[in-house]
C-alpha cells in the first residue's frame, strides 16, 4: 500500500501549477511577510520553477495582489455568514460580528489581518496590492457605518469609525501581547459600552 504522505505528494504534484503557486505564495506571505519571501521560495514550496511562476503571474506584485484579493473575499464572506442569521437586527449583527471577531483573532494560528500586515510593507501607492487593501478597508468602514446608521446610533459615522479603529487596533495588540494578556479580551465589553452610549436600547 502506498504511504499516505507519498499519495498526498502525488496528488499535490498533479494539481495545476498555478494553483500550487498561488496557495504557496498566500501561505508564505502571511506567515513570513511579503518582502521576506522571494519568488524562488514560492516556486520551491509549490514544487515548480520560477519560469512556471512567471508564466502564470505577470509579476510578484500581481501575485501579491491576487493573494490579497483572496484574503479580502474570505473575510467578507466570513462577515456575511456571521451577520446573516441576524438580518434585520443591526444591533445583534454588530454584537455577533464582534464576538466572532474575538474568537477568530484569538486563535493560536492567527497572525493578524493579512491585509493590515501587508499595508505596512507596500509603500508604493501604485502597487496593485496596496489598492486592494485600501478598497478592502474602505468597504469595512462603509459596512460598519451602515450598521450604525441602521441601528439608529447618534453620530453613526463617528461611531462606525471608532469601531473600525478598535478592530484594526485589536489586530496589532494580538501580535504584540502574550496570549494570556491580550487586550482584545475586553473588545466585546468595550463595544457594548459604546453601543449603549451611541444607541441606547429604548
Amino acid at each position: 500500500m502506498e504511504p499516505a504522505a507519498t499519495t498526498e505528494q502525488t496528488q499535490h504534484a498533479r494539481r495545476p501549477a498555478r494553483d500550487r503557486i498561488f496557495e504557496a505564495a498566500k501561505e508564505l506571505f502571511y506567515q513570513h511577510g511579503i518582502r521576506a519571501v522571494g519568488v524562488e521560495s514560492i516556486a520551491e514550496h509549490a514544487g515548480t520553477t520560477k519560469m512556471s511562476l512567471y508564466r502564470n503571474f505577470e509579476s510578484k506584485d500581481e501575485l501579491v495582489a491576487e493573494c490579497l484579493r483572496d484574503h479580502q473575499a474570505e473575510f467578507l464572506n466570513w462577515w456575511d455568514a456571521v451577520v446573516e442569521p441576524h438580518a434585520g437586527d443591526p444591533r445583534a449583527q454588530l454584537l455577533a460580528l464582534i464576538d466572532a471577531f474575538v474568537v477568530e483573532s484569538c486563535g493560536s494560528t492567527s497572525h493578524g489581518c493579512p491585509l493590515a500586515n501587508a499595508i505596512v510593507e507596500l509603500n508604493d501607492d501604485d502597487h496593485p496590492g496596496r489598492r486592494v487593501i485600501i478598497e478592502h478597508k474602505n468597504e469595512m468602514r462603509r459596512r460598519l457605518r451602515q450598521m450604525c446608521k441602521e441601528m439608529g446610533a447618534r453620530n453613526a459615522d463617528e461611531f462606525g469609525d471608532a469601531l473600525m479603529m478598535l478592530l484594526e487596533g485589536s489586530y496589532v495588540c494580538q501580535l504584540t501581547f502574550h496570549h494570556e494578556d491580550w487586550p482584545i479580551s475586553s473588545l466585546a465589553r468595550t463595544v457594548r459600552t459604546l453601543i449603549e452610549h451611541h444607541a441606547p436600547a429604548g
